[in-house]
């Protein structure tokens, strides 16, 4: 299928790595122009060479910032003043008991996972109403729904997200604008990899996916984790002309995850 992705820039917060690479990486692919995004530059200038490997005819950017700020937001408007298509995926997740989540961890999960989407969408969205065109896109997570009671602060701010795109959908209501979130379930980032690694001292990732997906997740269809490639692919879709209908949706690519039919 041509996603007639041609001549459009996209923007993927957060894509030096993880989810955000991949859906860069498929974005230019399809032949939009990406802005690369991370915190430091040498894995910002890894990620677009990567990319521009997989992809030689792609035109690729990078942009070095923590978009979680106010003031790296405001750098990337300057160096990038329009933006046809933005996915708002940066973020962060870390499981704690509730008792031990002091004030400045759920202002710091409120800050990264739903204020850089605030700014940067308030950056762009006018621009692409008065284009009359435009996509954004939410990664949330199936912790929106279900809010895991080992990292309630993450699932809260997962929860907002689904708030403000409903929210920014409705704000675009007549133009060809669309605000949409995606709902990935667990899938095998590196990051997520490496974390599990950590905390089951070398154990084979393989035993404790099983392990994780019968104890934590028993309703998860697929019975793995998801590639970051196969969330990608659904935002990638979705930020097309071609998904012009989808709009202030709430979309899952959680594995079957959610028993929810709605």
């Amino acid at each position: 299928m041509n996603l007639k992705l041609n001549g459009k820039t996209a923007l993927v917060s957060g894509s030096s790595k993880g989810i955000g690479f991949a859906i860069a990486s498929q974005l230019a692919a399809e032949g939009a122009h990406v802005i690369v995004n991370g915190r430091a530059d040498r894995v910002v200038a890894a990620a677009v060479e990567q990319v521009r490997r997989a992809a030689p005819e792609a035109k690729v950017d990078g942009f070095t910032g923590d978009l979680a700020t106010a003031q790296a937001v405001a750098a990337l408007k300057d160096s990038y003043p329009e933006v046809d298509i933005l996915v708002n995926n940066l973020g962060i997740f870390e499981p704690k008991p509730f008792e031990s989540i002091p004030d400045e961890d759920w202002q710091r999960f409120f800050e990264v996972n739903v204020m850089s989407g605030v700014r940067l969408s308030r950056a762009y969205i006018e621009g692409m109403k008065q284009r009359n065109w435009g996509r954004i896109v939410f990664i949330s997570s199936e912790s929106a729904i279900q809010i895991p009671a080992e990292m309630i602060h993450y699932g809260l701010t997962k929860t907002a997200q689904l708030a403000l795109s409903r929210g920014l959908a409705e704000s675009c209501a007549g133009t060809g604008v669309t605000v949409n979130a995606v709902l990935p379930g667990p899938t095998r980032t590196a990051g997520v990899e490496e974390f599990v690694m950590q905390m089951t001292e070398g154990q084979p990732f393989e035993e404790i996916e099983k392990e994780f997906l019968a104890s934590v997740r028993p309703s998860s269809l697929i019975k793995r984790f998801a590639m970051p490639e196969e969330v990608a692919a659904l935002v990638t879709f979705v930020c097309s002309p071609v998904a012009s209908a989808i709009n202030g949706a709430a979309l899952r690519v959680d594995g079957g995850v959610v028993r929810s039919c709605f």
